[in-house]
Order: C-alpha cells, then structure tokens, then sequence
C-alpha cells in the first residue's frame, strides 16, 4: 500500500456546498483514506492508497460532480 497526500486547486467551487459535496464524494471513494477542502484557498488535501486510486481517477470523480482539479 502506497499511501499519498496531495493538495491541489479546484475550480468552480461558490459556496460551501460545494466543498461538502467534494468532501463527501471523495471520502466515499475507495481508496480514499481522507479527503478536505479549503473553500478560501479553494484547495482540497487528499490522501489515497495510490494502489487502489491513481490521480487521473480522482480528477475524473471531481469532473463528474462539477468541478476541475488542477495538477
């Protein structure tokens, strides 16, 4: 098991719903271990089993629900 913890831009967020929608989908993926978002820096950490998830996965999952994670 590869444990990763990133942080990264999102784009599109406008209110704090928006983070907890992020949150939520991403703490419900397997594979996450823990996933938060920033909304005044507009940032989310993420930490994954790079085994289990790969970043392009995770940037697919923020593209569905709405928003762009910049790597």
């Amino acid at each position: 098991m590869v444990r990763v913890k990133e942080t990264y831009p999102v784009l599109g967020m406008t209110c704090a719903s928006c983070v907890r929608k992020i949150e939520t989908v991403l703490n419900k993926t397997k594979g996450v271990t823990e996933a938060t978002v920033n909304f005044a820096t507009e940032k989310v950490t993420i930490e994954y089993d790079n085994d289990k998830l790969n970043l392009d996965e995770i940037k697919k999952i923020i593209k569905s629900i709405g928003y762009e994670l910049i790597t």
